[in-house]
């Protein structure tokens, strides 16, 4: 437990690239024992959120788009970037009603998680929101084009029970939500 709170030591830092969506920086550092690693690559991204919307009938909403990194249309939860000066619970909020048309209802955080601590500098929110309704049409940026879907909770099961919701800042949260809302078990688990 000696190094739970010591950090390495940043002795130069430099951007490789500071682009909108994409912020990298090459940090020289020294380690605890004095070592020093020439090269450690950080992405610095903005807080992400993401919500589990579930509908006043208790439909799950969920959004299809495609992901250009895999090459796949992935099946997800409402989800977004916390804009600068807003709070998480703001941002997911905002986030569902423009990517859905869903609002309202009652929210409560669920967890934070980290994207990947070891090269990322972001957290990414997840938020509960139970009881939502259609209130507005979509309003998507330029870049978006996702479809709606309205899931029972069966069928969010099977999909994370064969894999196919892919992305782990939703897969997280999602499991986190049966295992303490419903004491159901998933697959193996």
């Amino acid at each position: 437990m000696e190094n739970d709170c010591k950090k390495w030591k940043i002795i130069d830092s430099d951007y490789i690239i500071k682009r909108p969506w994409l912020t990298a920086r090459k940090d020289k550092v020294e380690l605890f024992d004095g070592r020093i690693i020439e090269e450690y690559y950080v992405f610095e991204y903005p807080d992400w959120v993401n919500v589990i919307a579930i509908t006043k009938e208790g439909e799950f909403v969920m959004e299809k788009q495609y992901r250009h990194g895999l090459g796949v249309h992935s099946i997800e939860l409402p989800c977004g970037v916390a804009e600068k000066g807003e709070s998480p619970i703001d941002a997911a909020k905002r986030e569902l009603l423009e990517e859905t048309g869903y609002g309202n209802g009652e929210w409560s955080k669920l967890m934070t998680i980290a994207p990947n601590p070891g090269s990322m500098n972001n957290l990414t929110h997840c938020f509960l929101a139970v009881g939502v309704e259609k209130i507005s049409n979509q309003s998507l940026d330029d870049t978006e084009e996702l479809t709606v879907h309205l899931m029972s909770k069966k069928q969010i099961k099977q999909l994370l029970d064969n894999d196919q919701i892919c992305q782990s800042l939703m897969v997280a949260p999602l499991y986190k939500y049966f295992n303490i809302n419903n004491n159901d078990t998933i697959g193996d688990i």
